[in-house]
């Protein structure tokens, strides 16, 4: 990568307001920095025809998930002596089921309940035989309930913020005869696994508009006044019982995972993550603020509220850069500095969105680097986001981050996203009608501790 020859000089100066959020002037245009990542390969990396649904993936759509072929590879190429692998943003768990199959230990955290429930159920081993009991007890009796003419009155119908809005009568009944039973599984093992198709079904069976990620109401959402709510949970099941088996049989019999919920931008405890104890990182950062990228939170908050998970609705707000802290200082980082100045130029308020991304995002680096082993390997999967027309290039942002913490950057590789779970088109201004074009590309940005 080229070096940038302008002096550093001024690379302390503190941000007065965000009317001036670089004091030193910029006569060149921003073009010019945007230098390409090097080493770019030319093995594919879209896995365009691939079942990214295999194993225990199968069990809970997410938003933006890594596909696991690409976590796959990575560990294929980087972690052929790996025991721990440890996820800092680890969502629904995909690189940790991967860790797993390859017979390394994992460890991820997020701040999200739901996605570490889904996550700690993908990569739980259970008794088949004891869970195919508490199937056939679960299909039994809701095929009994078929043929009665009032359901159980006693169910439970938990706190939901605008339940009425978001659910019919019946829906919420259903919802409440499914809960009321999962709650009763005392193997809490086999209870998380029920709980993660009843997350589905909540999903499914709710106005929520199909292919949404934020919280918006279908305008046919009459129609499904009567969703098929037991029939969806049973067909979750089934579906999830097959990814089951199939991880099982495919994962060695040492391996575990454990699931935190520490946030990595504050600390990362040792008792969780001893320092220099994990021999590789690979995970899938969010892109930037919820707000104003993928709404994890507003995802999940129905599923969250059912399941009994407190605070749901302030999850995005807890995730980087959620909640727009003003930083005092600039970034070492020259080119990250060059995309304040740019976007700072044609709306100051929006700069400090990225501000406070980016600072919680190197705050994160800075402790994640502290549990990597010497030699060990930090693989992150980023996408270039674009804010008031300007490409943030995040991948050479990523790379120059880790090398202030004594990493090497060994290359990045270029991918299509043909399969990602991400909208065609979102609101960046958040403005009704005003859309955008989503990204089309990530980087697999790989780092070595030196």
């Amino acid at each position: 990568m080229k070096k940038n020859t302008k002096s550093k000089s001024n690379s302390k100066k503190d941000y007065s307001d965000s009317k001036s959020i670089i004091t030193n002037e910029i006569k060149e245009p921003f073009a010019l920095y945007h230098i390409n990542s090097i080493n770019l390969a030319e093995e594919n990396w879209d896995f365009k025809n691939h079942n990214t649904k295999e194993f225990t993936h199968c069990f809970h759509n997410y938003p933006a998930m890594m596909i696991p072929q690409v976590a796959r590879r990575i560990i294929n190429l980087y972690g052929t002596k790996a025991k721990n692998l440890f996820d800092p943003y680890c969502g629904t768990g995909t690189s940790l089921v991967e860790a797993n199959l390859s017979g390394i230990n994992g460890i991820g955290t997020d701040l999200n309940p739901l996605a570490r429930l889904i996550a700690m159920a993908k990569t739980t081993k259970i008794d088949l035989q004891v869970l195919d009991l508490f199937l056939q007890d679960f299909f039994n009796y809701f095929f009994a309930l078929n043929f009665q003419l009032d359901y159980p009155k006693s169910v439970i119908i938990p706190k939901v913020t605008n339940m009425d809005f978001w659910f019919s009568k019946s829906t919420q009944q259903k919802l409440g005869l499914l809960l009321s039973y999962i709650e009763k599984i005392n193997d809490k093992s086999i209870r998380n696994f029920f709980k993660i198709a009843f997350s589905e079904t909540v999903r499914e069976s709710s106005f929520v508009k199909s292919g949404e990620f934020k919280l918006v109401r279908d305008k046919n959402y009459m129609n499904k006044n009567d969703s098929d709510v037991i029939n969806i949970m049973m067909n979750k099941l089934t579906r999830n019982k097959r990814g089951l088996v199939e991880f099982e049989h495919n994962c060695p019999d040492n391996t575990f995972t454990s699931i935190y919920d520490f946030n990595s931008v504050d600390f990362i405890p040792n008792d969780k993550v001893s320092d220099e104890s994990i021999d590789m990182v690979v995970t899938s950062p969010p892109y930037g603020d919820s707000r104003t990228t993928v709404a994890y939170g507003q995802y999940s908050r129905l599923a969250n509220e059912w399941l009994g998970f407190s605070e749901a609705n302030q999850i995005d707000n807890k995730l980087m850069g959620g909640e727009n802290k003003i930083q005092v200082n600039k970034f070492d980082c020259d080119i990250l500095n060059r995309v304040i100045y740019s976007i700072g130029c044609i709306d100051p308020k929006r700069t400090n969105d990225v501000i406070s991304f980016y600072s919680d995002y190197k705050k994160s680096i800075d402790n994640v680097t502290k549990k990597i082993k010497k030699k060990g390997f930090a693989c992150y999967v980023v996408g270039n986001r674009t804010v008031k027309g300007i490409n943030i290039p995040t991948d050479i942002i990523t790379a120059e981050f880790f090398k202030e913490n004594n990493f090497t950057h060994i290359e990045t590789f270029k991918r299509n996203i043909p399969n990602k779970r991400m909208p065609l088109k979102n609101s960046p201004s958040n403005i009704p009608g005003v859309t955008a074009s989503t990204m089309k590309n990530e980087y697999i940005v790989i780092c070595q501790k030196n």
